[in-house]
């Protein structure tokens, strides 16, 4: 019997997949447990319609990160630090701050999960890597100075 899956299920697979199930296993224990459903096709319509839909919406997401990308690209942030007597900062900069920093200076609202980087322990010029999307990311220079 063909069902449509509600629900990942182990040794059969994800949810919105259509499977092959035994008719015993899908009436007594897929379909009471809402795991499951048959596949006919207005149930396979509603699938294919909602997999679509979910397309639509990651392309879109796609390209907002691609058009936000694009117009950080090349930017210059710019922090002053209090520092020590060679050049090294009291505490680091860390992707928390770099966050703050976009959001003060460029007006954008970047997750500090997104910044890829190492902690900022001296002043001087760094390349930071923000991964907007899975496929998308762009580098912004940080240019950090002493007070």
């Amino acid at each position: 019997m063909k069902v449509i899956l509600l629900k990942d299920v182990k040794g059969l697979g994800k949810k919105g997949d259509v499977a092959n199930a035994s008719d015993g296993y899908a009436r007594n224990f897929l379909f009471p447990r809402k795991l499951a459903e048959e596949a006919t096709q207005e149930n396979l319509h509603i699938v294919n319609l909602k997999k679509e839909n979910e397309r639509k919406k990651k392309l879109a997401e796609i390209e907002e990160a691609q058009a936000l990308a694009e117009s950080l690209k090349g930017k210059e942030l710019k922090a002053t630090v209090k520092t020590g007597e060679s050049g090294r900062l009291f505490g680091a900069i860390t992707s928390k701050d770099i966050s703050e920093l976009i959001k003060n200076q460029l007006n954008v609202d970047i997750d500090k999960k997104k910044i890829v980087m190492d902690t900022i322990k001296q002043i001087g010029t760094y390349e930071v890597e923000l991964k907007l999307y899975p496929e998308v990311s762009t580098k912004i220079k940080v240019i950090i100075a002493s007070e």
